[in-house]
């Protein structure tokens, strides 16, 4: 038989399991599996025994799980598995192609939309003619701050607005609390698409 065994019972499991019923073959039990929460044991005992051993180990807290044998099943079921494993190594090539080929694309889209932004958020923020220079930084998580301050004290000039404005303060139009404002214009590119939050 099978038993689920909660992680803080393993050692009354094997204290109890031969005393549970009369007829328990000692030293039977073997772990086959474990996760998170508890461990899947196995007990060999004689078929009259079952019964009485269900009820025991109910009353103990060991839940038992029914399992038939059944020899054509674990062939259709190991046949099954390999035909799974042949058709992923078949479709795991071409679609290693088909990511690198639309991932590259999307990605690509999406900077020009960046690069698109910049643009369109100078113009509006400066005006015509366009006199500007677009540039990609990318400063260590800890020269981030010396860098904004060199950048704040480079184009203070273009912007005056920007050294009175308060992030708290919320003026219509502006939307400060969802970004920050600077002097110049700025956009965040995360190219680490690895880190997932959730």
């Amino acid at each position: 038989m099978l038993v689920v065994v909660p992680k803080t019972d393993y050692s009354d499991w094997q204290k109890t399991y031969e005393t549970l019923a009369e007829m328990v073959v000692p030293r039977s039990t073997k772990q086959l599996f474990e996760d998170n929460d508890s461990g899947l044991f196995s007990v060999t005992l004689f078929r009259k025994a079952v019964d009485d051993f269900r009820h025991k180990a109910r009353e103990n807290k060991f839940t038992v799980r029914d399992f038939h044998y059944n020899e054509e099943e674990m062939k259709a079921d190991k046949e099954e598995m390999t035909r799974l494993c042949t058709d992923k190594k078949k479709q795991f090539g071409p679609l290693v192609r088909w990511l690198k080929v639309n991932f590259s694309e999307a990605f690509i889209a999406w900077i020009h939309i960046k690069a698109l932004r910049v643009f369109v958020e100078s113009v509006l923020r400066y005006g015509l003619p366009v006199n500007f220079q677009a540039m990609l930084l990318q400063p260590n998580k800890k020269n981030m701050k010396r860098l904004r301050e060199v950048l704040n004290d480079l184009y203070k000039h273009l912007d005056s607005s920007a050294a009175v404005i308060d992030a708290s303060m919320d003026i219509p139009g502006l939307n400060l609390s969802q970004q920050e404002y600077y002097p110049y214009v700025y956009y965040k590119v995360d190219c680490n698409l690895l880190d997932f939050k959730v």
